[in-house]
């Protein structure tokens, strides 16, 4: 990571939404590295190296007061809970006083942060799954959004048996990598996580326990199903009040995946429509990717309310 900051890359940060952005992924890092309970070197690194990319900012609130906070604390190569509290606080009296965001926007940059924090010693522990659960359920509102919904999947198949068995935390950790950025980071780097990519990495995650609704929504099918053809989905979709169409577009509210020949990973999904979604989402787009069950499950209901 580069010591100095380049005067365009200076001129991003200085931007209030940018200083914002910074203080939510801060407060998710300090999050994520202590989800472990025990701080490791390569964690307090990675705080060490948040305040160098910030170097150029240290005279402007509020990096002018969380800075020497940072550094005072991890002078002695550790941090304890006191000191933990003590970021946190600062970084949540600035994001609780600043207008550029609303939450969904703050919480996904705070867990992007969060990751960050678990991974900054390239392992993710039975702890941090725990932590990073509970950090999901509870954030629920933000369901439908990018990369909560794949998380939220994941975790929730993980920990379906009350083990994690090491394909699942390989997978997991090769789902995380891509969404942190390298780029931030003093410990990781991308090409050591391109093998493990690979071997665990899926194109998609269906949601887990998706909200699904019908009228005035766009669907689209892929895959095979295993009860229906695509003529007479259509024909549910409309009758509720829903078009389908044969491609996915930023237009699209639902993309079905065909539960024929289910793979193991419950809610890993394969295919170009999938790729097309997934790409949508990590741009911010609102299309969901549901499992077929949960897409008759939602017509049954649906159905039902209406008699």
């Amino acid at each position: 990571m580069n010591e100095t900051i380049g005067h365009e890359e200076y001129r991003q940060f200085t931007k209030p939404a940018e200083l914002h952005k910074a203080i939510n992924m801060l407060r998710g890092i300090v999050a994520g590295i202590s989800s472990s309970g025990d701080v490791s070197q390569s964690e307090i690194e990675e705080l060490a190296n948040w305040c160098l990319l910030h170097t150029a900012l240290k005279d402007r609130h509020p990096f002018s007061e969380i800075i020497p906070v940072i550094e005072k604390a991890i002078s002695d190569n550790s941090i304890d809970d006191e000191e933990r509290q003590n970021i946190l606080w600062l970084c949540n009296n600035f994001a609780d006083n600043s207008s550029y965001y609303n939450i969904v926007t703050s919480s996904i940059q705070f867990l992007h942060g969060l990751i960050h924090g678990i991974m900054a010693d390239s392992e993710i522990s039975d702890a941090e799954i725990q932590s990073l659960t509970s950090w999901i359920d509870t954030n629920d509102y933000l369901q439908g959004t990018y990369p909560f919904d794949e998380l939220n999947s994941l975790l929730h198949t993980i920990l379906e048996d009350g083990e994690v068995s090491e394909d699942e935390r390989n997978t997991l950790l090769a789902f995380c990598s891509n969404i942190i950025d390298f780029r931030d980071s003093v410990n990781l780097n991308e090409p050591d996580f391109e093998e493990l990519r690979k071997k665990y990495s899926v194109s998609g995650v269906c949601a887990y326990c998706p909200d699904i609704s019908f009228n005035g929504k766009l669907f689209c099918f892929t895959g095979e199903s295993y009860r229906a053809t695509r003529a007479e989905m259509k024909a549910e979709v409309e009758a509720l009040g829903g078009a389908m169409r044969p491609s996915v577009t930023t237009k699209t509210d639902y993309l079905v995946v065909g539960n024929a020949g289910n793979p193991c990973w419950a809610y890993a999904c394969y295919g170009r429509k999938i790729e097309d979604a997934m790409n949508i989402r990590k741009d911010g787009g609102k299309v969901q990717i549901i499992n077929e069950t949960d897409f008759w499950d939602a017509v049954w209901d649906e159905q039902a309310n209406s008699k």
